[in-house]
């Protein structure tokens, strides 16, 4: 085969790949925007810290698939390093945020002992949820190595980290539901608020990272 023939075969495959990616990428946004509206209103209903703290997590990753769909559109077939640190930057910002509000509210209701009421439903769509971002995860971990795109292969782990959380908050309230173990709600909250801050910092380590490739 030829130089261009291969240089062809070889942008077919990319361009493939990448239209895999927007797939997956979409399916999350799309789970993650029903997931917002349902695990936060359920978790006012219940008045659940750990499933509101949930519904704005996927709030987050909303915003990260959204970034990475960005990197992948047409025109974009390789990663610009100042868009990928600010990107970086600004999910390590809303990840912080969200660890410092689920900290804090978490350790009020530990130290005050406010009871959360049950959800069933919550449990039950936990459950799926897990089921569904570790499969997402894997599925763009795969992609991303193929397609050598750092943005894809942290927001897979992002996706990952989600389905981590939905285990975290479905132990917890079928804790509190089952065994009336009502720490169990805000101790699943910090949790999911120590994740956060350990996910804002990999974020700017990651960013400080690609600064020092740059300079």
């Amino acid at each position: 085969m030829s130089r261009a023939g291969k240089s062809s075969s070889s942008g077919g495959v990319r361009a493939a790949l990448q239209r895999r990616a927007l797939r997956l990428e979409y399916a999350t946004i799309a789970w993650n925007l029903g997931e917002a509206v349902l695990t936060v209103g359920l978790g006012i209903a219940a008045g659940s810290l750990a499933l509101i703290g949930f519904g704005t997590d996927s709030i987050i990753e909303v915003f990260a698939s959204t970034v990475v769909v960005w990197h992948l559109r047409p025109g974009h077939e390789t990663d610009h390093p100042e868009r990928t640190r600010l990107a970086l930057r600004l999910v390590a910002f809303a990840f912080g945020l969200l660890a410092v509000v689920l900290v804090t509210v978490a350790i009020r209701d530990l130290i005050l002992g406010r009871r959360a009421g049950e959800s069933p439903i919550g449990i039950a769509y936990l459950a799926v949820t897990a089921c569904v971002m570790f499969g997402l995860a894997a599925a763009k971990r795969r992609v991303a190595e193929r397609l050598g795109s750092a943005p894809l292969r942290s927001e897979a782990a992002m996706t990952f980290l989600d389905g981590i959380l939905s285990t975290v908050t479905l132990t917890g309230l079928a804790l509190n539901a089952v065994l009336g173990w009502w720490w169990a709600d805000p101790a699943a909250a910090l949790l999911v608020g120590i994740a956060a801050a350990n996910e804002a910092r990999e974020n700017l380590s990651e960013a400080s990272r690609i600064q020092d490739l740059g300079s």
